[in-house]
């Protein structure tokens, strides 16, 4: 730290009890000025030679042998005026970053400047003000933690100004030179953990100073010296988005330890919180990537429990838009506050427009659009329909969860972003079964939002056997898989390959489509339908033998939830006699 001496002579001040303090020396003191509840005796002619305030004050007063006056209002205190004072008897002083700007403000306050005598102190403090403490890092941050209880006099006086640009100047500077002491004990940023680190001679090399090396010591400060500095170091231009909105992000962890569960830290009212929330998202930079989606989540989560307005709300979900595919299911489960369901799914159904309206923006801005653009927006709007999926698993386990908000959010979905649905199926089946009272169009309502020619082997063969799903979802899904079999095996059996082979390339072409798609519970019954569908011909014979199965599932089926009236009509339906001798019969075509 810092420091500056003034005056030569000794400290010659005394305290004669707690409220009385006065100068040793042979003259009698001759003027009595009460600062606060502390009488200090002194004499008139050290204050009158380098204070005009002084001079003006006693020309006032009566012209008595003993003086006594009173300044009350004096900035900094008791502190302040007497070191005001000792520079005024030429006793040593020291000056330092905790202590300066106290003794800047008094000494403006008595009216010290070079008019009434040159060298005076305002002089002296501006010179070590510039010279020294505003060149230095933690000396600029100690000074302007100590001016909040110097306003306004600190504020028209331009040091909180002149604090701010320092601090911002500091924190604009290169890593590389950075010559000075901060706090750090974090870890370093994703972007400075690569394989750029530098090595010497076989031993890792770690950079010096990390990119965001000031974080921790600007989360010392107040909100309102924080905002002003992060706006000056934003108006520089020379710090990377990810770097300010590391920044951000530390210092709302640390004013908000318990964020998105709690309103407030240490008993900070909900007033005060919210406010603070407010000021952390409007200083939230512009650029996509530059504060993780999980921790605008949180901010929305947080801000769900100020109930922060509608303003905030509205820019948190265009900011979540941009960047849902980076979202995970935990995170978008904000607990609503209206007690009817469990979640808020309304607004995430408004982050879902968001995002799908800013991915149409993208994918037709004009003739810019490049092959790399609508590949990765393609990819983003996959991503986005598993999350979407996997969280309409999750709410559907509300049961208060209303069916049209269930539909609504599914049919946000465009039926290319899923090419696979068996996520969605999961979605569908667990709401089946937390909501046991849907009428028969209800149910029929829910599983039309699924497209049974996309579930997976493994997803048809839970869906056979699901009792919650309607009949004609089961019929249609036997239906399809009929059809996928029928149809690969004509076209392997025209192109010379024998049924055996060419039944296990259908297997596993369809397993391969569907890899990486969870499944959840599905994978319990893996292969059970899918031997139930091909299971045929273990001796290698060249005819299809086991086309006729699906079909016998979809007969028996059919049959046992028929009346009793209809059981005619069905079994002439389903085929004669004579196919239950699959082994005389002949193969027949699809239609």
């Amino acid at each position: 730290m810092k420091f500056m001496k003034l005056g030569s002579k000794p400290d010659s001040f005394m305290s004669d009890g707690k409220d009385i303090r006065f100068v040793a020396a042979d003259l009698e003191a001759d003027i009595i000025i009460h600062v606060g509840n502390i009488k200090f005796h002194l004499h008139k002619f050290p204050l009158l030679s380098k204070s005009y305030y002084m001079q003006k004050l006693l020309m006032t007063t009566n012209n008595e042998a003993t003086d006594e006056i009173c300044i009350s209002d004096i900035p900094g205190g008791v502190a302040a005026f007497e070191i005001c004072a000792k520079f005024c008897y030429g006793m040593t002083v020291t000056l330092n970053a905790h202590n300066v700007i106290a003794a800047r403000c008094a000494a403006e306050y008595l009216e010290m400047h070079e008019t009434v005598e040159k060298g005076n102190l305002i002089y002296k403090i501006e010179v070590f003000l510039r010279a020294s403490i505003f060149h230095g890092w933690k000396d600029s941050i100690i000074v302007l933690q100590t001016t909040r209880s110097l306003l306004p006099w600190a504020e028209d006086l331009k040091l909180i100004s002149h604090c701010i640009d320092s601090v911002a100047s500091k924190a604009s500077i290169d890593a590389s030179k950075v010559e000075w002491s901060y706090t750090y004990n974090r870890k370093k940023l994703p972007s400075e953990n690569g394989p750029n680190e530098r090595h010497w001679n076989g031993v890792r090399k770690e950079n010096s100073v990390p990119k965001d090396w000031w974080v921790e010591d600007l989360c010392e400060l107040e909100m309102d010296f924080f905002k002003r500095i992060i706006i000056a170091i934003k108006a520089k231009e020379r710090v990377s988005s990810e770097v300010i909105g590391e920044a951000l992000k530390a210092y709302t962890y640390k004013r908000f330890t318990s964020l998105g569960k709690g309103p407030a830290r240490n008993g900070i009212d909900a007033t005060k919180s919210s406010s603070w929330l407010e000021t952390i998202i409007s200083l939230l930079p512009s650029e996509k990537g530059s504060v993780s989606c999980s921790f605008l989540l949180k901010l929305l989560r947080a801000e769900s429990l100020l109930n922060c307005g509608e303003t905030c709300k509205k820019e948190l979900v265009k900011r979540i838009g941009r960047q849902l595919e980076d979202a995970s299911v935990s995170d978008l489960l904000i607990h609503t506050s209206s007690g009817k369901t469990i979640y808020d799914v309304d607004t995430v159904i408004n982050i879902v427009e968001e995002f799908i309206m800013q991915a149409d923006n993208e994918d037709h801005p004009g003739p810019t659009v490049t092959d790399e653009t609508a590949l990765a927006s393609g990819s983003s709007k996959i991503s986005v329909a598993k999350l979407v999926d996997n969280y309409l698993a999750e709410i559907a386990k509300d049961p208060n969860l209303p069916l049209s908000k269930f539909i609504d959010l599914a049919e946000l979905v465009l039926s290319d972003s899923r090419p696979v649905h068996d996520g969605l199926y999961r979605a569908i089946d667990t709401y089946l079964k937390e909501h046991p009272g849907l009428s028969k169009s209800e149910r029929r309502k829910l599983c039309s939002l699924m497209d049974c020619k996309k579930l997976s082997v493994d997803a048809c063969a839970h869906a056979v056997q699901n009792e919650h799903l309607p009949l004609r979802s089961v019929v249609q899904v036997l239906y399809f898989e009929q059809m996928r079999v029928s149809t690969s095996a004509a076209s392997r059996a025209e192109s010379g390959g024998s049924y055996g082979s060419s039944r296990s390339a259908i297997t596993t072409n369809t397993e391969d489509d569907c890899d990486g798609v969870p499944t959840g519970d599905l994978n319990s019954l893996k292969g059970h339908e899918c031997s139930r569908i091909s299971g045929h011909d273990k001796s290698g014979d060249s005819k299809v033998k086991g086309t006729t199965t699906p079909k016998k599932m979809l007969r028996n089926l059919i049959s046992s939830k028929s009346q009793a009236g209809e059981s005619s009509s069905s079994s002439d339906t389903s085929g004669s006699p004579s196919s239950a001798n699959p082994e005389k019969e002949k193969p027949k075509s699809t239609r």
